[in-house]
This record gives structure tokens, C-alpha cells and sequence, in this order.
């Protein structure tokens, strides 16, 4: 083997060689799913991607004989700091061949990134946000993967754990059959709330109807995930780009929103899994890759949560759980089969127990490690 060269990216054909690594690292593995590559080259644009302006981030990728054999990206999120009194680095978009000498390597020049920057631990994998993919996968990898998660390779946790990395938080993901009826508790909820006018949800038959409660959606999600681990607040910026990024694939049907004298108060968010129309086009949108995505979501059997909030003022009111069975019976009548929860901090014992409650379990399980510096 040739000497590890490591350089930091600068140029247009070394981020080129970023963003497609995991490509050539998982080729022998037909179970990866693929970024969307559109969103990959917005996510590395400084100028795109506004979350530069908060944030501190260090590109690197490793060479042998002049071939790319890893790469990860080191960030210091100056407003999460802020927020939580930390001074902590991250590490993320962590990728690599089997090969403990690039692994190491590539880590311990971010660490000392972090160091020179006055850092006193640095914690990943983990992105600009919690909407970033987030941990390593170290459980469930017999299960399908999905879209926004890791999609590491099982021996990047014997890696880590050799660095002298240990556990900061996990992440589980739930999986289960669609109730046909639902629990007791359920329907004493929703008979509770439907002969109260206290509440008003409201459901979305197209994208036009659903289009103006995007933004307020998100202005709610930055007050209800405020005491989320790794959570940070959008900007008004943000909020468009990501409304901009999700409306043209987000199904109305699966999105509610609900009201109290015209306030929103509480949402839910969900997607038919587009994974197979991601692999079949290779991440590749363009030209024609878009319309297999489109065509998955359209048959797809599997509904994934993505995101939901009720503001603190409402919760313990059944708002969440209105909103849950409200979806669910219309993934019912779209012949959907399982839920996918996606990801929930494992202290998260409230939702955990509503999955628990409709007969998910729990599959796949994923871990952010830290380490002082």
C-alpha cells in the first residue's frame, strides 16, 4: 500500500471525490441506499448552505496512490455552543474503506482541529443539525436502510470504539405492522377530543392547500425540538430552503397540522419510504431519475415518520396521538403495510411507549460517540 495523503478540499474535483467515496466504498454492498447527490452538492456549497455562517467546518478526504480511500468533515456549530454552554467539535459524513491506518488518521486530524480551536470534546457523527444523518449504525443491519440516516458499514463501530470513543447518546428505530384497529386508550382520546371543539386539525388533500403552513410548521418545530439533543433552530433562511427541498416530495395526505383559535399548535409529519426509487436512480435525480422516486412513493407499503411536535402548553391533551391515528388510517386506505419511526433519542420514553403501544420494535439502533480532548 501506498503512504496516506491527506488534503483538505479546495477544489471542485476534490469535493467531486467527497461526495462520491461512499459510493465506491459500499459498491459491493446492494443493500446502500445512496444520497440524493443534488441535495449533497447543496449541503458542501458554503454559499448554499447557510448553515456555514454559524458554523466552522474542516473538509478532508485521503488518498492512496492518488485514489480516494476516505474522507470526513469536522465542525465547530458556533450557535449550538452558544446555546447549550458546550465547547464541543463534531466529526461527520465519516467515511472510509476497512482500514484502520486511514480511519485514524483522518479522526485525529480533525481532533486536533477541534483542539487548536479551543474545543474540549468532540462528539459525533454528527452533522450541522439533528436533520443531518446522525451516529453510527451499531445494531439492525440486517434491516433496510432509509433516507437521512447513517448508512455506515458494521466495522466503523470496531473502528470508532479502538479510537477510545465511548458513548454519548443513542438513537433507536422502531418497525412494525400497521394497526388495523387500535388500542383502547386510543379511542377513548379521540372520542374525547372529537366531542370537544377545543381543537381543529386540519388534513391536506393537495400541495397548494398544504404550502402555507410550511413555514409555520417549521417556526413550530423550532420551539417544540428546542430540548432535543443536537437540535438547531432554523433560520428564516433555513426555513425556506428546507420547505424548498421536502414540499416536492412530501405527500399532503400524510401531513397534519393542528389548530386551537387559529394557532398552530401541533404536527405531524410522514412520507411513503422512497428508498427504492432512490436506489433505482443511483441518488441521481436528474434527468430522469426523479420520476422513480415519484413512482415509489406512489406504491410504496412502507409509511416513515419523519417529524412531529405539539407545543409544550398542549401536550399530555391527546393532540399527538390525534394526529398519529389520523395518518395512520390514511396509510390504511393507501394499502400501506409497516411504520417506520425513524430515528428517537432513546430517552425519548414517551414516543418510544407509543410505538411500543401499537406493536413496533425496535430494529435498528445507532450511536453518537464522544471523547474528550
Amino acid at each position: 500500500m501506498g503512504e496516506i495523503d491527506v488534503k483538505e478540499v479546495t477544489t471542485r474535483k476534490e469535493l467531486r471525490d467527497f461526495i462520491y467515496l461512499p459510493e465506491r466504498v459500499h459498491r459491493n454492498e446492494p443493500e446502500w441506499l445512496p444520497p440524493i447527490y443534488m441535495d449533497e452538492w447543496e449541503l458542501y456549497d458554503k454559499k448554499k448552505n447557510k448553515s456555514f455562517g454559524y458554523a466552522d467546518a474542516k473538509l478532508l478526504i485521503a488518498y492512496r496512490d492518488r485514489k480516494p480511500v476516505g474522507r470526513i468533515m469536522g465542525l465547530i456549530n458556533r450557535r449550538y455552543n452558544e446555546i447549550n454552554n458546550e465547547n464541543h467539535g463534531r466529526f461527520c459524513f465519516f467515511e472510509c474503506y476497512n482500514d484502520k491506518e486511514v480511519f485514524h488518521v483522518l479522526l485525529n486530524k480533525i481532533e486536533e482541529w477541534a483542539r487548536e480551536n479551543g474545543m474540549e470534546r468532540i462528539v459525533g457523527p454528527l452533522g450541522f443539525s439533528d436533520k443531518d444523518p446522525q451516529g453510527f449504525q451499531i445494531e439492525g443491519f440486517e434491516y433496510p436502510q432509509f433516507i437521512t440516516s447513517a448508512n455506515n458499514s458494521a466495522y466503523m463501530v470496531e473502528l470508532i470504539e479502538n479510537e477510545g470513543y465511548g458513548k454519548k447518546i443513542d438513537l433507536v428505530n422502531y418497525l412494525g405492522d400497521i394497526p388495523k384497529e387500535f388500542p383502547v386508550v386510543y379511542e377513548r382520546v379521540l372520542d374525547r377530543i372529537n366531542r370537544s371543539d377545543e381543537f381543529t386539525i386540519t388534513e391536506f388533500q393537495s400541495k397548494k392547500k398544504m404550502k402555507p403552513y410550511i413555514i409555520p410548521i417549521l417556526e413550530l418545530m423550532n420551539d417544540t425540538f428546542a430540548e432535543i439533543y443536537g437540535f438547531v433552530p432554523l433560520t428564516d433562511k433555513e426555513k425556506s430552503d428546507f420547505a424548498a427541498r421536502y414540499l416536492p416530495i412530501l405527500d399532503p395526505k400524510f401531513i397534519k397540522a393542528v389548530e386551537k383559535d387559529g394557532q398552530l399548535i401541533g404536527f405531524a409529519i410522514g412520507m411513503p419510504d422512497l428508498s427504492g426509487g432512490i436506489k433505482a436512480c443511483r441518488g441521481r435525480l436528474l434527468p430522469f431519475g426523479i420520476f422513480k422516486v415519484l413512482r415509489e412513493s406512489k406504491r410504496s407499503t412502507k409509511l416513515i415518520m419523519m417529524l412531529g411536535g405539539v407545543k409544550k402548553d398542549f401536550r399530555g391533551k391527546g393532540i399527538d396521538v390525534l394526529m398519529g391515528v389520523k395518518i395512520l388510517q390514511d396509510a390504511i386506505k393507501s394499502k400501506m403495510k409497516t411504520i417506520d419511526s425513524h430515528l428517537v433519542l432513546e430517552d425519548n420514553l414517551k414516543m418510544r411507549g407509543e410505538y411500543e403501544r401499537i406493536g413496533c420494535k425496535v430494529v435498528k439502533k445507532f450511536r453518537i460517540y464522544q471523547k474528550d480532548l
